[in-house]
């Protein structure tokens, strides 16, 4: 994994790259790439590009970035890997190619040369890459289907700033760092800033799936070559078939397990990583590596998963390790946590520690179950969402009413439960705005106690939540089809990759998703829309060494860390507690000074 930048001074009045802003960016991203470095500048000073690398794939200097073609009209600058790249490096060379190395890094240069921007659709895998085009000087940029890797650009109309990271983007100047106000409702809404959306007017994400063309005559519109919403409406549905089943997760597998490095897996007491261990270790033998993540005041009570996550080690005998976590842990490293979240999240902390443990324990590659719970329909939100939406779908015929009801009731509310719930026969009668208040942690008529009321009114103008959700689900007939769709599209996308992303990078540590392929989603597509869509227990029970009961049998409870120990709360959490004060917390060291 690695962490690129660049910048193209493409407009005719644009004044020559400046060194000191290439070298600011590139050196926030250093944690990204540890083992090289490498920048290249036209000899007309109008285009750079820069790289830091995490050798994963070919450790040889052949492997190096910038990468240029034999023929000096290409550069690339890649983070991320290409799990098909060696089918892919096949073919070139079967089509009389002449290759440097063994990376995939050299495949994505020669795609781009033979196919053009079309080459994204031949790619399996997480990446960003950024190609410099000499002979039709522009620089095109393009990120996976799933949005696993960031992309993040900043564009004034003259010259175009590029990186992995909005900090890095900050870093270098000379860019608008005014709030935007869709980054900044979007958060308190989510827990989460939604893309293209930053917290800075002047940087956004290219979007996932999505590709980005920049040229001496300008920008062009994002270009959306993957597109979750139409891969999961446009399918046939087909019955369950087991061994189907077990072969696209097999062979997801084996392609996540390509690297030149070791490759351990992230294990807690949950299915989707139990599961994960159990396949790996079907491919790796005995003494895969595992690494659990603990925390102290959780120990001996229902949130603590380490117990069962060594009984699943010892059941696979893996070679396994467990760190444990304590307030004083999160306090000595808060400074170096929030630095390195690149954009607010309230559930990125336990990922940033088991990162950590993990590069410590010596391993550059860890596999996690993200994605087991949207492709398997592992959260109550499939279930409660739906019905909610069904119960209530008299009031979206009564808007008014709905309104009404929860300005009258949320005094009492508040003092009852979570505030949110006053708007329960406002919101809960589309599966959309259901799903927004299900998953929101601030509803929009909450924000004005946190913001500023115009900030806020223009955020929610901005944002359109309802119309967006709608969006996302257009078209699917399905419920559990629509709830994968909006599961995937916000909450994984936005918050659990994106988190995956920066806090295993703080450690140079590459984070690898088995369920979050996009080969796996098209060959299970069209069961998940049939009439018995496959569950957690049955990729569970697909394995080739069953799971140990206690694992088969623990109920679904998702993962906590001790919020309220963290910022100073006198009552500890516990799972499902008040993430609020988190993410005012988090907010406060992300933004200061601008909270009500």
């Amino acid at each position: 994994m690695c962490g690129l930048a660049a910048l193209f001074a493409y407009g005719t009045n644009a004044p020559p790259i400046d060194r000191t802003q290439l070298d600011a960016i590139h050196d926030r991203q250093a944690p990204r790439g540890p083992d090289s470095e490498g920048v290249w500048i036209s000899d007309d000073n109008r285009i750079a590009i820069a790289h830091r690398r995490l050798s994963i794939i070919d450790l040889s200097d052949a492997g190096a970035q910038p990468m240029v073609s034999p023929d000096g009209a290409y550069r690339i600058v890649y983070n991320g890997e290409i799990y098909n790249y060696r089918a892919l490096r096949q073919e070139l060379i079967d089509s009389g190619v002449e290759l440097r190395s063994n990376s995939d890094t050299e495949v994505l240069l020669h795609l781009y040369m033979r196919k053009g921007p079309a080459m994204v659709d031949s790619l399996r895998g997480m990446f960003a890459f950024a190609i410099w085009d000499e002979t039709r000087r522009g620089i095109f940029m393009a990120r996976d289907a799933y949005g696993i890797k960031p992309l993040y650009f900043a564009d004034n109309g003259n010259t175009l700033r590029v990186a992995s990271q909005v900090k890095a983007l900050v870093a270098g100047g000379s860019i608008d760092t005014s709030p935007n106000p869709a980054g900044h409702v979007g958060f308190f809404m989510l827990g989460y800033v939604p893309e293209p959306h930053t917290l800075y007017k002047g940087i956004q994400a290219i979007p996932a799936g999505g590709s980005l063309w920049v040229d001496t005559s300008g920008r062009g519109a994002p270009h959306r070559w993957f597109d979750i919403t139409k891969e999961l409406r446009d399918v046939e549905p087909a019955p369950y078939d087991a061994e189907k089943l077990r072969a696209a997760l097999v062979e997801s597998m084996q392609h996540h397990l390509v690297a030149d490095v070791p490759v351990g897996v992230f294990l807690s007491a949950g299915l989707d990583s139990a599961s994960l261990v159990a396949l790996a270790s079907e491919q790796h033998g005995a003494n895969l590596r595992t690494v659990t993540l603990g925390f102290k005041q959780f120990r001996g009570t229902e949130n603590d998963e380490a117990p069962l996550a060594e009984v699943l080690a010892k059941h696979y005998e893996t070679s396994h390790e467990t760190c444990w976590i304590e307030t004083e842990d999160f306090r000595a490293n808060a400074d170096a946590l929030m630095s390195a979240m690149d954009q607010p999240s309230i559930d990125g902390a336990n990922t940033y520690f088991v990162s950590k443990v993990t590069r410590e324990a010596g391993l550059k590659v860890a596999l996690s179950g993200v994605g087991g719970d949207e492709l398997f329909a592992g959260y109550q939100n499939f279930r409660q969402v739906p019905k909610l939406a069904r119960g209530l779908g008299i009031f979206r015929y009564l808007p008014g009413l709905g309104k009404a009801i929860r300005i009258v009731s949320a005094p009492l509310i508040k003092k009852l439960t979570s505030p949110k719930y006053a708007g329960l026969f406002e919101y809960g009668s589309r599966l959309g705005d259901a799903y927004l208040l299900r998953r929101g942690l601030y509803m929009p008529w909450e924000l004005t106690d946190l913001l500023d009321p115009d900030l806020v009114r223009e955020g929610l103008e901005s944002l359109a939540m309802s119309k967006t959700l709608s969006g996302t689900i257009e078209g699917i007939t399905s419920d559990r089809v629509s709830m994968t769709a909006l599961e995937s599209a916000w909450y994984m996308r936005n918050q659990l990759l994106r988190d995956s992303d920066w806090a295993s990078m703080a450690h140079s540590l590459e984070i690898r998703t088995p369920l979050v392929d996009i080969t796996l989603l098209r060959t299970l597509a069209p069961m998940l829309a049939g009439p018995r869509p496959p569950m957690k227990n049955d990729m569970a029970i697909s394995l080739a060494k069953p799971l140990p009961d206690e694992i088969l049998s623990r109920p679904k409870t998702g993962f906590s860390i001790p919020v309220r120990d963290w910022v100073g709360g006198e009552k500890q959490a516990t799972r499902g507690g008040d993430y609020r004060d988190w993410a005012r917390y988090i907010y406060d060291r992300q933004w200061p000074g601008s909270l009500n």
